[in-house]
């Protein structure tokens, strides 16, 4: 896969020894790779470290259903109009279960209309959000009643990390699959 950035490119040989650390660790992880922010993040190994640990939990370790986790990282990335977030998350979304009308209609800044109430209350979470920058109360409970206080904690988690991980794509312009359409309009 192609990736490219507004980042001066770091070789190998011109490594520091906690950036190679960094990225041994990243390519011996669930990810495998140095796709995404890792790219940027890499420029600052500690804030990678830090990052990339959050990172593994948020996409892999949490309570939620991987559908419901890569439904959050969709939202995110819409909403940040984040490029690489989409390319990368999208297949992932629909291998987990989200449907092709749920993924469009997001893409497309559309409310979905959904069939599980769960994903509509992932998404309605990340809507309010990113619009009000708060969760009231029925929206809140409603959570809480289908997740859990601890899942709870970890989708607002899921939506901070994206948040951090669009920002990071977005000002270091992070493309990859430079052959394909890009999903959003710049």
């Amino acid at each position: 896969m192609d990736i490219q950035s507004r980042l001066t490119p770091l070789q190998p040989d011109q490594m520091s020894d906690d950036q190679a650390r960094v990225l041994a660790d990243i390519l011996k992880g669930p990810r495998g790779n140095l796709d995404g922010p890792f790219l940027a993040w890499i420029h600052s190994p500690v804030l990678a470290d830090h990052a990339q640990r959050l990172g593994a939990f948020c996409r892999y370790g949490t309570a939620l259903e991987s559908r419901l986790t890569e439904l959050a990282i969709l939202t995110t990335a819409a909403w940040w109009r984040s490029q690489a977030e989409w390319q990368i998350h999208e297949p992932i979304a629909r291998n987990a279960g989200l449907s092709d009308s749920v993924i469009d209609a997001i893409r497309q800044q559309r409310t979905p209309t959904f069939t599980c109430i769960d994903e509509q209350c992932v998404y309605e979470i990340g809507q309010s959000l990113y619009q009000t920058r708060r969760v009231d109360t029925a929206l809140y409970e409603q959570g809480i009643a289908l997740f859990g206080e601890p899942a709870m904690v970890e989708l607002i988690g899921v939506y901070g990390y994206y948040s951090l991980v669009a920002m990071t794509l977005n000002a270091f312009e992070v493309r990859r699959d430079l052959d394909s359409p890009l999903p959003f309009d710049e």
